[in-house]
């Protein structure tokens, strides 16, 4: 079988960078993070999604994407497939007539997994001079809210398998949620905002998950200005949360924290006591 032709315009970009962050004795530190970026895919010059990659290999991710979405059924009828890092986008070039498309985009299902979604570039142009409110969070705090949740996530604990996310205050968890994804959980919660008319100004949210991109967007949505997450960032959730004015911390499990940014805006009122 021939294979398709592959162009691309430049090399694969970095998977990682070095970023400061700050521990939780208020101590500098280096640290790698995996870099996110948008990856727009065109079938036949039809755009079809934007899925968020590390992008070390397109050609696969962009190729394996259509199949499985049953958008190509015959590898041997792929003429080209052209990534360019610069437009962010991947074109894929077949002789199959896809026709079809446009009536099967209508009814698109975004999956509940971890690593795709369409909303960065409208929604980004909606929040381009977005801030949160800027507030100061105390050391204690950030011990409080870990503490408290440490009462949740009954589904996880049972079964595994799934994410939660929670809006806190203080010691307090206002409401938490599990699902099968962390967008489906935000998601939930930022409805629930929503319909109350609750602010999130005074509020921290918390999840199991990564902080990508769309959980940064998703948060500065709903106004809260403190991110917390058990696990990693990503460099363009990092981006974003410096851009919106979020203080984002991550790796945040027990008495240990990682602030990735807004570290000059956490009172650390327990320096000293973080034996772990």
């Amino acid at each position: 079988m021939a294979k398709p032709n592959i162009i691309k315009t430049s090399e694969n970009p970095l998977q990682t960078i070095e970023v400061d962050v700050f521990d939780e004795y208020g101590e500098k530190l280096t640290k790698q993070i995996a870099c996110e970026r948008p990856l727009t895919v065109m079938l036949n010059w039809k755009e079809i999604v934007t899925l968020m990659t590390l992008g070390s290999r397109p050609e696969a991710l962009v190729l394996g994407y259509l199949k499985n979405q049953s958008f190509l059924s015959n590898p041997e009828a792929i003429e080209s497939v052209i990534i360019d890092w610069e437009t962010h986008s991947a074109a894929v070039i077949t002789k199959e007539n896809t026709d079809h498309l446009d009536k099967a985009l209508t009814k698109k299902t975004v999956t509940s997994g971890c690593g795709q979604g369409t909303m960065y570039g409208n929604v980004m142009k909606q929040l381009e001079n977005y801030k949160v409110p800027q507030v100061t969070l105390k050391q204690s705090e950030i011990y409080s809210a870990l503490e408290a949740l440490t009462h949740y996530n009954n589904t996880y604990k049972k079964a595994g398998a799934v994410h939660g996310c929670a809006v806190c205050k203080a010691d307090e968890v206002l409401s938490f949620v599990e699902d099968v994804g962390r967008h489906n959980a935000v998601d939930t919660l930022a409805g629930e905002m929503w319909l109350n008319q609750d602010s999130g100004d005074d509020k921290i949210f918390y999840t199991t998950g990564r902080l990508t991109s769309e959980m940064v967007i998703k948060v500065a949505q709903m106004g809260i200005p403190v991110l917390l997450s058990r696990s990693g960032v990503t460099q363009m959730g990092l981006d974003l949360a410096k851009q919106f004015g979020i203080i984002t911390i991550a790796r945040a499990k027990g008495l240990r924290f990682q602030a990735f940014h807004g570290a000059d805006r956490i009172v650390f009122d327990v320096k000293g006591d973080t034996e772990a």
